[in-house]
């Protein structure tokens, strides 16, 4: 199945099985209710990029500055800090995937106008900016299993977690941004890495 008609499956799938309460914390036992359609969006994404040439060749041919240029959808990370304002996420897991977000999609709007316009600009920074985004993905994942209601893995019991996680719209954080975000950064990875290598070719 080609990775669009597959990803609009998945999400029809995710949006079902949240409607009905299957995301639900208990509902999956032990296992975190976001860590499901969390690996199963990933595998989705990361299975077309490495099984499906057109897939991959497809997102390698979009310009540097749009795949940065994305990233300042994560902006919308204020909308983590409302809810724990609101008192329906839990510290540390909402103030550091909101800030982290935010920080990374403020970052992301200099960057992409800079590649955009055609400034001088060292990969180098490119590259620390992208890994730090990589990286904030991470440990909000991370942070959203440790702090799951209901299971054994939970490490930080304070407040009410991350259940909002798992209802309408907010699952699709989970099921569906995140990878790609972190498909995103693959990509852009890979650019650079291709770009350096592709210098060194040039000086040899």
């Amino acid at each position: 199945m080609p990775p669009s008609p597959a990803a609009a499956a998945w999400l029809g799938i995710v949006v079902a099985v949240a409607a009905l309460g299957g995301l639900a914390p208990g509902v999956l036992g032990p296992i975190p209710a976001n860590l499901l359609p969390f690996g199963g969006a990933l595998a989705l994404l990361f299975g077309g990029w490495f099984l499906v040439p057109q897939f991959r060749n497809a997102l390698l041919t979009v310009p540097l500055p749009a795949l940065v240029g994305l990233n300042v959808g994560r902006l919308g990370g204020l909308f983590f800090l409302l809810l724990y304002a609101d008192g329906r996420l839990s510290a540390p897991f909402a103030p550091a995937a909101g800030l982290g977000d935010m920080v990374t999609g403020a970052m992301a709007i200099p960057l992409a106008a800079m590649l955009m316009l055609g400034f001088e600009m060292r990969r180098t920074w490119l590259g620390i900016w992208n890994a730090m985004g990589a990286l904030d993905l991470v440990v909000a994942v991370s942070l959203d299993l440790l702090s799951a209601p209901g299971t054994p893995i939970r490490v930080f019991t304070e407040g009410p977690g991350t259940q909002a996680m798992t209802t309408l719209p907010w699952t699709f954080i989970p099921a569906m941004l995140v990878p790609i975000f972190l498909l995103v950064h693959f990509a852009i990875a890979t650019r650079l890495r291709t770009a350096v290598q592709a210098s060194r070719l040039a000086v040899a």
